[in-house]
């Protein structure tokens, strides 16, 4: 099943005018995520300050303290962004909400993204990471409450492609029953981004 998602994404990528598709992996982790810069379908925003995205996870036990493998089930995720550079110093901010979730639990965390471009001009590269909650209100199905941050660092080594490292830590409390704080994944990982 998610095989075929992940398939149905980068064909979805490839007829629009995607800003970017990325893929990224370890030893047991499979993410992959598409972004679409709104400014292509409304001159209303400016370009790179808008974006709609999806991102998919089949994550592993190892990387988890969820106990049965039964009970880890993929994560899928839409996402909003609003971002913006400060002045011309290389620095962007953003805002973002999301609506994600597994079989198991649902909730709509609220975020802040930053990004840095390093001031190199040989080869370009970024240093970027963002942090989302979700308190018990906006909470659903057995969560109580939901945690993820991640930290990464991308080289463009082609135009238009990118290397990317990163670390990410996605966290959520059940209900009682559930067995309350699941760390749902928490593991580093190395990535392509290509952006169109």
């Amino acid at each position: 099943m998610f095989k075929k998602i992940g398939l149905l994404t980068l064909c979805v990528a490839s007829v629009f005018a995607m800003n970017s598709v990325e893929l990224n992996i370890n030893d047991k982790d499979l993410e992959l995520g598409a972004k679409v810069d709104v400014h292509q379908f409304s001159e209303a925003t400016k370009e790179d300050s808008v974006y709609i995205g999806v991102k998919l996870l089949h994550a592993d036990e190892s990387h988890s303290n969820i106990v049965s493998t039964k009970d880890l089930h993929d994560y899928y995720e839409l996402n909003f962004l609003m971002k913006r550079e400060i002045g011309s110093s290389g620095l962007s901010l953003g805002l973002g909400v999301k609506v994600n979730g597994t079989k198991s639990y649902m909730s709509v965390p609220l975020g802040v993204e930053v990004g840095y471009k390093l001031p190199f001009d040989t080869v370009p590269m970024h240093i970027g990471g963002g942090i989302y909650y979700a308190p018990e209100i906006l909470s659903m199905q057995d969560a109580e409450n939901f945690l993820e941050y991640r930290v990464d660092f991308e080289v463009e080594v082609i135009e238009h492609a990118s290397v990317i490292l990163g670390a990410r830590s996605m966290d959520t409390d059940y209900v009682s029953n559930k067995g309350g704080d699941l760390e749902y994944n928490r593991s580093g990982y190395i990535g392509f981004k290509f952006s169109f």
